[in-house]
């Protein structure tokens, strides 16, 4: 079994900067959504963090199909990479279509759940980090149980704006492009939870 800590860092340094990729673009949303219908400098950064996070994803899996000995097993590292791009992909999808729907005002329900993805994607973080230093479930334990408060919460707030949406005082065409959009944001959430699950698996298999 591979040591946790070996001494490159190189793919530590490339998962922390996913990571800060992916809580920077859940803050631009979290700013686009209060600054409505001011967004076009958001989505614009929204889209700067994507490029980038496929770039650091791009670099890993070059890396990881190049190094002899990983600080884990390859498959976790593709899964984990990957899941982190999928955050930022969600947000920058959920962002480009703001304009494309032609939305008019941002939903409560829909402001709750920036607030969730946000929280989630900065615990995700913290996580990410405590992964480079340490092989004990127990000290990750209350960063990963924080994320998966934040995905109950996310799915509580999703089935209430789902209810309200369906509730009949809603035009048909909004409802369509609403359950998008909350779509997208439930995803992203979710996604937050699915990096949890595979540091968790990492720390277990690892320690």
């Amino acid at each position: 079994m591979f040591n946790l800590l070996p001494k490159d860092t190189v793919f530590y340094d490339l998962f922390e900067n996913m990571a800060q990729r992916v809580v920077s673009s859940a803050r631009h949303l979290h700013q686009l959504a209060r600054s409505f219908p001011k967004i076009d400098g958001e989505i614009q950064l929204i889209r700067k963090e994507e490029h980038e996070a496929d770039n650091l994803a791009h670099t890993a899996l070059d890396r990881l199909d190049r190094t002899f000995i990983t600080p884990f097993d390859r498959e976790d590292i593709h899964e984990l990479v990957g899941n982190l791009d999928d955050i930022v992909d969600q947000i920058d999808a959920l962002a480009k279509r703001v304009p494309l729907f032609h939305v008019t005002s941002i939903e409560a329900e829909f402001l709750k759940q920036t607030d969730v993805l946000l929280a989630a994607t900065v615990a995700v973080a913290e996580a990410v980090h405590l992964l480079r230093k340490s092989r004990k479930l127990s000290e990750l334990r209350v960063k990963l149980i924080e994320i998966h408060s934040h995905e109950s919460i996310g799915d509580d707030n999703h089935h209430a704006a789902m209810s309200k949406l369906f509730a009949g005082a809603m035009a048909p065409l909004d409802v369509i492009k609403w359950k998008e959009l909350y779509d997208y944001i439930e995803e992203a959430i979710d996604d937050c939870e699915d990096v949890g699950n595979i540091l968790e698996r990492i720390v277990l298999k690892n320690g």
